[in-house]
């Protein structure tokens, strides 16, 4: 069954998002993945010469080497994704589903960056859907990061069809489907296992 989205988000502080007239783009990493924080760095260093502004979290990791953040970019180290994805032009991650779900329920363009677990599979439907592209581990660098941005900003098509996923996120209660469904197998297994009547 195809229940529509499930979103978990932990309480946050508002973050200032960056004020100007270029695109936001939200930068964020996975929880789990990356404690060096390889893909923030690239995005961090491919974004800092393009007409973009950026939002990024280290999502509480702290690695050995310090991450240099540029002019255009600010660097938190958590993300409030409910105030962050909604006013975003593209955002930028590993890939995880959560992540996905939550920018393309804003009707947010995604670029994925596969690390592990779910993540090609579900870079795989992004680029597959036409809501984002995925570029794979090999060629995470500043210069792909960089690439594959301005391929998803400069084309409208990808917003377009991420407000179509959102549009049938928004008319499909996720949550409560699941639940539905849940009751609706727990009544049958009741009905299962009821001795027979004499």
């Amino acid at each position: 069954h195809v229940t529509g989205p499930l979103f978990f988000e932990l309480g946050a502080e508002p973050v200032s998002i960056p004020g100007g007239p270029g695109p936001l783009v939200v930068v964020a990493p996975s929880t789990a993945q990356d404690p060096e924080c390889r893909l923030l760095r690239a995005a961090l260093e491919g974004l800092a010469e393009l007409p973009v502004r950026v939002l990024a979290t280290t999502n509480r990791h702290e690695p050995g080497v310090p991450i240099e953040v540029p002019a255009n970019a600010v660097l938190t180290e958590w993300l409030p994704y409910s105030q962050a994805m909604p006013a975003a032009d593209l955002v930028i991650s590993h890939g995880g589903h959560g992540t996905v779900v939550r920018a393309l329920s804003y009707g947010t363009p995604v670029l994925c960056c596969p690390a592990a677990g779910d993540m090609a599979e579900n870079g795989a439907r992004v680029t597959w859907s036409g809501t984002g592209l995925t570029l794979p581990r090999r060629l995470l660098s500043p210069d792909g990061v960089a690439l594959a941005a301005r391929r998803v900003l400069a084309d409208s098509g990808y917003r377009r069809r991420a407000r179509e996923i959102a549009e049938w996120s928004a008319r499909n209660d996720g949550a409560a489907r699941a639940a539905a469904l849940v009751e609706e197998l727990a009544e049958t297994s009741a009905g299962r296992r009821q001795p027979a009547r004499a």
